[in-house]
């Protein structure tokens, strides 16, 4: 495999006194998807946010094109290309759709175009608060936003998580192609289905530590279940 766009190394972390994550290591290529696998509460999104620099690490390193990530703030690391859409608060509630989207881009631009010609579920609401949309359609319109962005990076927290297996199967589509654009994907999921649809490399936690990793196509959904114990 190419060599990483995006590693971390030893990644420790928490809340507060609190440590959730511990001594977590792994890669992801330009071009790649690396799909973090776990149940709920094993560290997932505590990573995510980690790697993000919305927590700060007790300890490790995070590399994104060759420059540590130490001491960057999110709106910088955004700077540098680094794209997340996270789990919760996916969407800016109190906006309409239209603004969630317009706050990077026009929403009439061209990068919108495709994505919602295929979620047009979108496009059928631009006026409505974002609020008021279900769990799955604030997970597209959050998908969308950040799939349309031009960063090198796209962090997705639970992208399917309440979204109608279509549109999962849409957004994997997308993925196929942010990955052959040469952009670099990591991606935390439960679907196992659609993880290893999209994945390159897999990492499955339990405990805040990593239990298995290693190349998607070396895993089977009944071998990442077992270490997920579901």
């Amino acid at each position: 495999m190419s060599a990483p766009l995006f590693s971390f190394a030893g990644v420790t972390g928490g809340y507060g006194a609190t440590t959730v994550v511990r001594a977590v290591d792994g890669e992801v290529a330009a071009g790649e998807a690396c799909c973090v696998l776990g149940r709920n509460g094993v560290g997932k999104t505590t990573l995510m946010r980690l790697l993000t620099g919305h927590l700060p690490l007790q300890s490790g390193a995070v590399t994104f094109g060759g420059r540590p990530m130490d001491g960057l703030a999110p709106d910088e690391r955004h700077g540098l290309g680094l794209i997340y859409c996270p789990q919760d608060r996916p969407v800016f509630d109190n906006l309409s759709v239209r603004e969630n989207l317009t706050l990077m881009a026009s929403a009439d631009a061209d990068r919108y175009a495709p994505l919602l010609a295929a979620f047009p579920i979108l496009e059928d609401r631009m006026a409505q608060s974002a609020g008021t949309l279900s769990g799955g359609e604030r997970k597209i319109l959050s998908f969308v936003r950040g799939a349309a962005e031009t960063g090198r990076l796209l962090l997705l927290d639970e992208p399917s998580e309440g979204v109608q297996q279509e549109n999962v199967e849409r957004m994997a589509a997308f993925l196929h192609e942010a990955k052959a654009a040469g952009r670099a994907l990591l991606i935390v999921e439960q679907n196992l289905a659609f993880a290893l649809e999209i994945a390159d490399r897999v990492i499955v936690m339990d405990h805040g530590e990593v239990v298995l990793a290693g190349n998607a196509a070396d895993m089977t959904e009944a071998t990442l279940a077992a270490h997920m114990h579901v």
